[in-house]
């Protein structure tokens, strides 16, 4: 038997992967909309979800393989060489007062 610890309200790696696969997905998705980057999404992953980096990259490869136009679209947009989409981005509204993470 597996020794881990459950959350509250979030699915187990161990017991349930799939769901637990769905929500970093998600939370991927998240970061998305905040235009981050692959290494920023990781990070706060890790310290705001607690999720590890590795699952995080793992997920992030496979959105990457089964999405790759969007995924080149995405990061020519967030690229700094592109300075007028960096502040057209900057500019966007954001989801002010929610929490996505603990």
């Amino acid at each position: 038997m597996h020794q881990h610890s459950h959350l509250l309200g979030r699915p187990c790696l161990h017991c349930h992967p799939h769901s637990y696969i769905r929500m970093v997905q998600h939370l991927i998705e998240k970061c998305l909309l905040f235009h981050m980057s692959r290494d920023q999404c990781i990070k706060a992953l890790a310290q705001h979800a607690n999720i590890t980096p590795l699952i995080t990259l793992t997920v992030w490869r496979e959105l990457q393989k089964e999405n790759r136009h969007f995924f080149q679209a995405y990061f020519h947009s967030i690229s700094p060489t592109r300075p007028l989409m960096r502040s057209h981005i900057q500019n966007a509204p954001r989801f002010a007062g929610r929490k996505y993470w603990k």
